[in-house]
């Protein structure tokens, strides 16, 4: 049987475990209090990290030229 969809790729969340500074921590806790206020839910700094993490990375034109030149490298077996 064929379908317009592929098999959909592992989405299994992959736990990571970073330590930030002190001033950072608070920025997070700022944020999510912000984030509170805003929209009426609570939501803990690490739940929000994530997404800008993401965020972040998907704004980043070097990273993404980057990225796609080092799997290209990587499929030619260059690494």
């Amino acid at each position: 049987m064929s379908l317009r969809i592929g098999q959909l790729p592992d989405r299994t969340p992959v736990k990571l475990s970073v330590s930030v500074e002190p001033d950072l921590a608070c920025a997070l806790a700022d944020y999510a209090a912000i984030y509170a206020e805003t929209y009426g839910a609570q939501e803990k700094p690490e739940t929000l990290v994530p997404v800008m993490l993401e965020m972040f990375l998907s704004s980043d034109a070097g990273f993404k030229r980057a990225r796609k030149a080092l799997h290209a490298r990587a499929s030619k077996g260059d690494t």
